[in-house]
């Protein structure tokens, strides 16, 4: 679709494109956790048709220097392309910045679904960040069986986003999502 085919005439033309496209985008998955999608991270911020009838995807990265942006780009190219939008691109959109408090409830529950302890609201900050050097306190939940007696045994968990955690009351290991 050219610029000339966005007026008016054409916009239910448009409009599906854009249909498949969110719908195609919604579907990606996280890579470093699998039992979310893009969508339900939060992370997928915008999906819109260019000018020059391109699909473009906006993504915000979970932190500066994100190792899984360049697998989430090539996921959302290749379903675009699956979904038959062979003119896509994938743009990073830095502001605002991320917050753990863009999971959606349906992305918490699967969190917490597959034994993973989703974040508590995120810390509200204004003017510079204070640096702490001992690890944050957090009140976690076993994703188990739901007790808040819980040590964290590393504040490094499978992934830079999350913490390792332990149970007392029933004694199992879980990761934890932190409040960024």
């Amino acid at each position: 679709m050219s610029a000339a085919g966005a007026g008016p005439r054409h916009a239910p033309g448009r409009q599906s494109l854009l249909d498949r496209a969110r719908a195609a985008a919604a579907a990606v998955v996280d890579p470093e956790l699998p039992v979310l999608t893009l969508l339900d991270l939060g992370v997928l911020r915008d999906v819109e048709v260019a000018d020059d009838g391109a699909v473009v995807v906006a993504i915000t990265p979970t932190y500066s220097g994100c190792p899984a942006m360049g697998a989430m780009r090539d996921d959302l190219l290749r379903e675009l392309r699956a979904a038959g939008l062979p003119d896509a691109r994938v743009r990073v959109a830095l502001e605002p910045a991320w917050t753990t408090d863009w999971i959606t409830p349906a992305g918490r529950a699967a969190l917490a679904e597959a034994g993973i302890s989703p974040p508590g609201a995120a810390p509200r900050r204004s003017g510079p960040v204070p640096l702490r050097l001992g690890p944050p306190r957090r009140a976690v939940r076993c994703p188990r069986c739901g007790s808040g007696d819980t040590e964290v045994t590393s504040e490094f968990g499978s992934t830079a986003c999350k913490a390792l955690y332990r149970c007392r009351a029933c004694r199992e290991p879980f990761d934890h999502v932190k409040e960024i």
